[in-house]
């Protein structure tokens, strides 16, 4: 076997439609366009989510409420889950790559350390953003915190 007889493996390939190539072709004539009309004339062109005059989806879906463009959202991980951290590998700083490695984070992602459970390690915590009781118990338990 070499490339010059090498081919598809047989019913794998179809020939492309040859539109407009006379009517022995069976597609010649109007050529697939229909009779008269803009769809018939070259170079004309629907709008994007047109119905044929029907009122489109996107109108008739109720719209509600409001998203704000400027949210910044971040990714929540919580004290007991440091705590658990903290107990399996022994740490006693945790950072974005930390977090990372463990598979809490990934790379694009802002982190927000949330205030569920309890923390009992001396932790040095760095983060993009703490809550307040997350704050509260990190200190409490002796840890320092560090925004990102």
């Amino acid at each position: 076997m070499n490339l010059s007889n090498l081919k598809p493996a047989e019913g794998s390939t179809k020939n492309r439609k040859r539109i407009g190539r006379g009517t022995g072709s069976g597609r010649g004539g109007t050529s697939t366009r229909g009779h008269k009309g803009a769809g018939s004339r070259s170079g004309t062109s629907t709008k994007v989510g047109f119905e044929g005059g029907q009122m489109p989806l996107q109108r008739r879906v109720p719209k509600v409420g409001f998203k704000n463009p400027n949210r910044v959202e971040y990714t929540g991980v919580n004290l007991d889950v440091l705590q658990e951290l903290v107990t399996k590998y022994s740490l006693t700083a945790v950072d974005f790559d930390t977090l990372k490695e463990h598979g809490l984070v990934s790379r694009n992602d802002l982190v927000k350390i949330l205030g569920r459970g309890e923390l009992t390690a001396k932790l040095d915590v760095k983060a993009h953003a703490f809550t307040a009781t997350a704050q509260k118990a990190i200190e409490a338990a002796g840890g320092t915190i560090v925004k990102l």
